[in-house]
């Protein structure tokens, strides 16, 4: 990745802000300087080059990466260090370069450059568009692997700086998906989650078009016959277009899937989705989906994103989201109150309404799904089994596929990131307790 090797006295800092693909591509610059002779280092003061990940997805993210761009500035001591960087990236420093340059830092567009050019010279550019970002990972330091399989969006949702920041989709070709699930695989890592910015969007740019369903159902067919149940897939965040019969049918034909689905949804009101610039029967799709989907998956996962006091909602609007999840089986919900994002075009909305409004909406919609989560956690205590991603030993923790929290009531012998059966004994909070089943542990 990088054009030559470095010096094996450099040093490199990383903090990463936001979303899983933030998580996958901070990971593969860190694969990268260190393949390339660079050691990592914990405080940035004493790193040569110090690079903050950013993310724009609300106006509190942005926030917090311009305090962190400040701290780092006045980190890095190139007296200390001759030549020291303190870099940023990230969507947050591409939506806003100059606010960012302005506070000390170097604003980096494009990982993939970073990544082969830590110390410069920089591109201000950021990745050009129809180019699948040149990033890679051989493994992770915790259980669950991620593949980033897509990047970008070019739907142009009303409220999301996001495209500003990522560009128009652009799609990961196939081999180079199943290469590094396989790469994830041999390293360990029996949960591979699929992401990207909108998965919706994948296969659309390809030389020979396909969806996210003909990839997942390639994937299905590639690993199961050589992995069996020793391996597992976990989606990523789907839009409420992408639940069709085709999506139906693969899971329906899938082996290797987790039982969970997240959905983004935003509000069950059609007037409010239109405003969003989303599609008015949304939440009849997701419904129908749901119902369907239980056919397959009596017991599963279901989170939902929800943006509450959208410039317009009204008192009724708000009910109707309320009501509708109130009649999903949700498991969890992200509940973000409407963040006001200049450059948006809801920034410029009539109706726009107060932070009391705003706050008190998403409070009561955070309740609504807390509610949910326990029932969801007392229910699943009382299944036959789960099936466990062990993340860590004394005490034995993990992940079951419905994305459930666990920890053991015994020590497990299995390394990390082994797939354990389990049956659950009880409850204790969030967690789900769980007790290994000799037969089959850690396979």
């Amino acid at each position: 990745m990088p054009q030559f090797p470095f010096d094996d006295s450099k040093r490199f800092s990383l903090t990463t802000l936001g979303c899983k693909v933030n998580q996958y591509e901070s990971r593969a610059l860190a694969e990268a300087w260190e393949k390339a002779g660079l050691s990592r280092v914990d405080d940035p003061a004493a790193a040569d080059v110090a690079v903050l990940v950013t993310c724009a997805v609300t106006a509190r993210a942005e926030a917090e990466s311009r305090r962190l761009a400040r701290q780092l500035a006045r980190q890095i001591n190139p007296q200390a260090r001759p030549g020291a960087r303190a870099v940023v990236t990230g969507c947050a420093a591409v939506v806003a370069p100059d606010a960012f340059a302005a506070l000390g830092v170097i604003v980096v567009p494009d990982k993939a450059g970073l990544a082969r050019r830590p110390f410069g010279p920089d591109d201000a550019a950021p990745r050009a568009d129809a180019v699948f970002p040149d990033l890679a990972v051989t493994g992770y330091d915790r259980a669950r692997g991620l593949v980033k399989i897509q990047d970008g969006c070019s739907h142009g949702c009303s409220y999301c700086i996001v495209p500003s920041g990522r560009g128009a989709s652009v799609s990961r070709p196939f081999p180079d998906i199943l290469a590094e699930a396989i790469r994830l695989i041999t390293a360990g890592h029996r949960e591979i989650g699929l992401t990207g910015i909108n998965l919706g969007h994948y296969g659309r740019d390809l030389e020979a078009p396909a969806s996210f369903w003909d990839l997942l159902a390639a994937l299905d067919d590639a690993l199961a016959p050589r992995y069996g149940d020793t391996v597992r897939l976990r989606l990523g965040s789907l839009d409420p277009a992408m639940l069709t019969e085709e999506g139906l049918s693969v899971l329906a034909a899938a082996r290797l899937v987790c039982p969970h689905l997240h959905i983004s949804l935003q509000s069950a009101d059609p007037e409010v989705l239109v405003a969003m610039g989303r599609r008015a029967d949304d939440a009849n799709r997701v419904s129908s989906f749901v119902d369907a989907i239980r056919i397959k998956w009596p017991t599963f996962g279901l989170g939902c994103d929800v943006l509450t006091g959208f410039p317009g909602e009204s008192d009724a609007a708000f009910g109707r989201t309320r009501d509708f999840l109130s009649g999903l089986p949700l498991t969890y919900a992200h509940v973000f109150p409407y963040s006001r994002r200049p450059g948006t075009r809801a920034a410029a909305m009539a109706g726009q309404l107060s932070k009391a409004v705003k706050t008190e909406r998403a409070r009561e919609l955070r309740e609504l799904a807390a509610a949910k989560k326990a029932a969801f956690r007392e229910r699943l205590s009382r299944e036959a089994r789960v099936v466990v991603a062990l993340e860590r030993h004394d005490p034995a923790v993990g992940t079951c596929g419905q994305y459930v929290d666990c920890r053991f009531d015994a020590p497990v012998a299995a390394p990390l990131g082994a797939l354990v059966r389990a049956r659950p004994v009880g409850r204790d909070g969030d967690l789900l307790l769980v007790a290994p089943l000799e037969a089959g542990a850690g396979a």
